[in-house]
């Protein structure tokens, strides 16, 4: 089983949410503070490069404040889904769409998939995998799925995928349609 740093030792940032309701404010407007050496920066939740690029940022800030639980709650109903099937996970080859810094990844992995492909469309997120979770892809594509060009088309079908995920990266306009279907 593939294990992380453990929460108690990962570095830990200093987060702040704005006092005044943030009900108001439109998906992509919604931010935070993070104050790094007594400097406070504001950041929105979208700011996926700023975000990646600090060890652990994204985590405690969606998974530990916020509470998300989207990957674990996804890599079980693909496991209860296959439990029923009575059909392995292990032989699936998966393509974790928007795969970030491969939290979904490396639930796959920890539920013994044995290929998994992660795709997202900025670096920073490609390179907080490499830090963070490193091994937990077999490739990951820094890519535009909506302007795949022929030759990288051509490579991801040779991966045969028969399974796609895509976690907390289809709404609020993070992955456009094409690009899904394209996947």
């Amino acid at each position: 089983m593939h294990t992380l740093i453990e929460p108690a030792t990962r570095h830990r940032h200093r987060i702040e949410f704005p006092r005044k309701d943030a009900a108001s404010l439109d998906s992509d407007e919604v931010f935070f503070y993070l104050v790094e050496d007594g400097k406070r920066t504001k950041l929105r939740f979208h700011d996926y490069a700023d975000i990646y690029s600090r060890p652990n940022l994204y985590e405690q800030l969606f998974y530990d404040r916020l509470k998300c639980s989207s990957p674990k709650v996804v890599g079980e109903m693909l496991k209860r889904t296959f439990d029923r099937m009575n059909e392995p996970m292990s032989e699936l080859r998966v393509l974790d769409l928007g795969a970030g810094n491969g939290m979904m990844g490396e639930v796959l992995k920890n539920y013994g998939v044995a290929r998994i492909v992660g795709a997202d469309i900025i670096e920073e997120a490609k390179l907080a995998t490499d830090r963070d979770r490193p091994g937990i892809y077999d490739a990951y594509y820094v890519t535009d799925f909506g302007d795949l060009d022929p030759d990288e088309n051509a490579e991801l079908k040779e991966w045969a995928f028969d399974c796609l995920t895509c976690v907390a990266a289809l709404g609020f306009g993070d992955i456009p349609p094409a690009a899904f279907f394209q996947a």
